[in-house]
């Protein structure tokens, strides 16, 4: 059964005596900023005179249902960590016996994550000439781990993923004639079917760790499926990314040629930029919907949360983005 937050620091040190194999002493337990679906802990612990900063992942109390489960998104950082992808590492993943729902304890690996500070605060001006190249590289050796070492995943075909998708807005009685335009668009520029491979599915400025050097972790591995590798180098490249600076693709902080040269130089595959240019398109659109379940899920009251209210008014931002990118 799950803790309540009142028992969480006692059922947490219950659980980290546990897998840490002898007494542990916690402190400074402190909730973190979550997604919708997870909720994080930051905490130190101290055993057998070691000190250990750390971080709890969990799925949320009340939460939609997550895309993969907390195992298999610690597993995937286990396997990234074995092919030199910067994660954190994972100390141990919660069973059922320990009582606070499914999760892990990974190590808090100290950086930035905000995008606003990553893009324009002097400390980080020297890693910003090196991210776009950097993040090429990462999803390289991530691209490499090979399909028969993963856990279960989605492989939904993109065809049936585009349809799924398109019936949101009529759930939500939504009218949104650029989405059906982009669909279209999109069933009829579908990429070559290709050997599907691991894709992080939410490598983008904002889930990264950032120190002055450069990347210091990929974070939020729950959307991982496998498809089209060329999908991830689209995703980090839509314009809700950039956080302003539209000149740079990447992130907003580099250029594709950039992310395309890190990527091919680590030994992953040749880039289609035909390939990358659709999964672009179909990122936004799918983030045009994710802003609108977002939206709805305030206005309905079954999560009332001012950021996601905030996240529902930019469904016109997207659809503005897919006529650009679709050449209106």
């Amino acid at each position: 059964m799950r803790d309540s937050t009142d028992s969480l620091p006692e059922a947490l040190t219950t659980a980290a005596e546990k897998h840490f194999g002898g007494p542990v002493k916690l402190s400074g337990l402190q909730s973190l900023t979550g997604g919708s679906s997870s909720e994080s802990w930051s905490f130190d612990a101290e055993f057998n005179q070691q000190h250990f900063q750390l971080v709890l992942r969990r799925t949320a109390g009340k939460t939609e249902r997550a895309p993969i489960d907390k195992r298999t998104e610690a597993i995937l950082q286990q396997l990234a960590a074995q092919k030199n992808v910067p994660v954190a590492t994972i100390r141990f993943i919660l069973d059922e016996e320990d009582g606070l729902g499914p999760g892990y304890v990974m190590d808090r690996i100290p950086g930035e994550t905000i995008p606003r500070k990553i893009l324009r605060d002097g400390e980080y001006a020297e890693a910003r000439k090196n991210l776009s190249r950097q993040c090429g590289s990462i999803l390289a050796r991530i691209h490499s781990i090979e399909a028969g070492s993963l856990p279960p995943l989605d492989k939904t075909p993109v065809r049936e993923q585009i349809h799924r998708l398109m019936t949101v807005p009529q759930i939500y009685k939504e009218n949104v004639p650029t989405f059906e335009f982009a669909v279209r668009w999109m069933m009829d520029h579908r990429p070559p079917e290709r050997s599907p491979g691991l894709v992080h599915g939410d490598f983008r400025n904002g889930n990264l760790v950032v120190g002055p050097e450069g990347i210091r972790a990929v974070l939020d591995w729950e959307l991982a499926h496998l498809g089209d590798p060329m999908e991830d180098l689209g995703y980090i490249s839509i314009n809700s990314w950039r956080f302003g600076n539209i000149d740079q693709p990447v992130g907003g902080f580099g250029q594709r040629e950039d992310l395309f040269s890190g990527y091919e130089e680590e030994g992953g595959l040749k880039v289609d930029k035909e390939a990358v240019h659709f999964w672009e398109v179909f990122s936004t659109f799918k983030w045009g919907i994710i802003c609108i379940v977002q939206g709805h899920a305030h206005l309905s009251g079954s999560v009332r949360s001012v950021n996601r209210a905030a996240t529902g008014r930019r469904v016109s931002e997207t659809e503005v983005d897919l006529m650009n990118l679709l050449g209106y």
